[in-house]
């Protein structure tokens, strides 16, 4: 290395493969040799690059200048640089997508380094002896890892390498990876929604549909309360997880038992999925309720607001959010008076209409209807656009309104006279039941500021209802 790369100062290039980046680093050197950082979390972090959690650090050393290597795509990132020496790199995108088969070229020297995501092939070429290329991973050599291979001599990648492939040392293996259109390209990191059978499963089915990197489960299948969570699954192969189980028998939770199985699935079993988030470097996405707010504030809810839960149930929603948030890449997505396929207030209340009955409905608690395929369609949308990890409030938008309000659209809806509704208060509605009764917010409406800054827009509630009111009796 020459005199002319000491001081550099560290600065990011993006290239032609989306996710590969190069950073040139700076190099402090005189006549005894020289230092560089060469992985600086804080510093590297701050100009883009993704915390990407090495765990392993390899180092290939190279004897002889042409020693040629690859091209390998691994199911994990990469940090290459060279210790000592100086390589020629080519990158091929054998990822699924638009960008498969691009290729990009560059030499790295101790002063040039460059971040490889997973599914990108990795190959070099030595240009000077006793070349040493280091590189940090982010997962653990594994046999049932998915590997994806390109021959280096590949006709359409067609990389120019600086001596001839013909003149150089090359492994057996290496000369019999594929060419480019018998290649299996890489899949996305899959996301696994949690809760699949539920009513926000069912809507992120629907969102998903059978693309083949979105896996569902249900509790029979995969209990995040059972020991051995850590060891369920080969995590490191997992992008997301979307947890939409949850115990939400609001009133149960407040007897011996349901309180038990509340903490069980919606405490103990959130904090096992945050500690194996955090260790395969997943992103949670966990829903909330506005059951963590008391309902006293005179305003809509923020997402900074402290929580102040009421009842058991809601304790437990909190609790779990603390335990979220100790991930580092999490999305909170709390929302409030769900509706969704299945049994449901809009179908009960016109149930009841059907029937000839006049219900007594609460009219003391305001919010505003949120639908399931919103959810879905905002945590999607949340992971797509990468924004910002963190709590977001998700609900329907428009004018808050009471249960009562609600139940009146529902009996108008499906042809009955909405006079029909009487509304009472919830200490009124709940006065002769003899089984203990959750407390509830009065205020669940929930500021939706943040979510809209990401290019978010909900539907509004009342709105909705009236599209979904023709499935309300079905």
């Amino acid at each position: 290395m020459t005199v002319t790369e000491y001081g550099k100062q560290l600065f990011v290039t993006e290239t032609s493969i989306p996710g590969l980046v190069v950073f040139d680093l700076p190099v402090h050197g005189d006549a005894r040799g020289w230092f560089k950082e060469n992985w600086q979390r804080e510093k590297m972090t701050a100009l883009g690059l993704a915390d990407f959690g090495p765990v392993q650090n390899n180092i290939s050393f190279n004897d002889a200048v042409g020693t040629t290597r690859g091209i390998h795509a691994e199911p994990w990132d990469k940090w290459v640089s060279v210790a000592t020496g100086r390589i020629f790199g080519a990158w091929v995108d054998l990822r699924e997508g638009p960008s498969f088969g691009a290729v990009f070229t560059t030499e790295l020297d101790p002063s040039r380094a460059i971040f490889v995501p997973r599914g990108v092939g990795n190959s070099y070429q030595t240009l000077e002896p006793d070349t040493a290329y280091t590189y940090l991973v982010n997962d653990h050599w594994s046999p049932d890892a998915a590997y994806s291979f390109l021959n280096l001599a590949d006709e359409t990648a067609a990389i120019d390498w600086p001596i001839p492939l013909s003149d150089v040392e090359i492994s057996p293996k290496d000369l019999a990876h594929p060419r480019l259109a018998e290649v299996i390209p890489i899949p996305p990191k899959k996301i696994l929604v949690l809760g699949a059978n539920g009513q926000l499963g069912r809507a992120l089915r629907a969102e998903y549909g059978d693309a083949p990197h979105v896996e569902y489960t249900d509790r029979t299948e995969l209990d995040i309360t059972a020991p051995g969570l850590a060891d369920a699954r080969r995590w490191r192969d997992y992008g997301t997880i979307i947890n939409a189980a949850a115990y939400t028998k609001v009133d149960a939770a407040e007897t011996p038992e349901g309180r038990r199985e509340a903490w069980a699935g919606n405490v103990a079993g959130v904090a096992a999925l945050a500690r194996v988030a955090t260790a395969n470097g997943i992103t949670l996405v966990h829903v909330s309720s506005d059951y963590v707010f008391d309902g006293t504030l005179g305003r809509p809810y923020r997402e900074d607001d402290p929580v102040a839960p009421l009842g058991v149930y809601g304790q437990t929603k909190a609790a779990a959010d603390a335990a979220v948030a100790t991930v580092p890449r999490h999305y909170i997505v709390r929302t409030s008076w769900v509706i969704g396929e299945g049994n449901n207030f809009a179908r009960t209340m016109a149930s009841l209409a059907e029937r000839g009955i006049n219900p007594k409905v609460v009219d003391d608690q305001t919010g505003r209807l949120t639908f399931t395929d919103d959810i879905a369609r905002g945590i999607r949308h949340l992971l797509e656009t990468g924004a910002p990890c963190g709590t977001y409030n998700l609900t329907g938008t428009g004018d808050p309104q009471t249960w009562a309000d609600i139940a009146r659209q529902v009996f108008e809806l499906t042809g009955h006279d909405p006079a029909r509704i009487t509304g009472v208060t919830t200490d009124e509605y709940f006065a002769t039941a003899t089984t203990p009764i959750a407390p509830r917010p009065r205020n669940s409406v929930l500021d939706l500021s943040k979510i809209e800054g990401t290019g978010w827009q909900s539907a509004a509630s009342a709105e909705k209802l009236v599209t979904y009111g023709g499935r309300v009796t079905s």
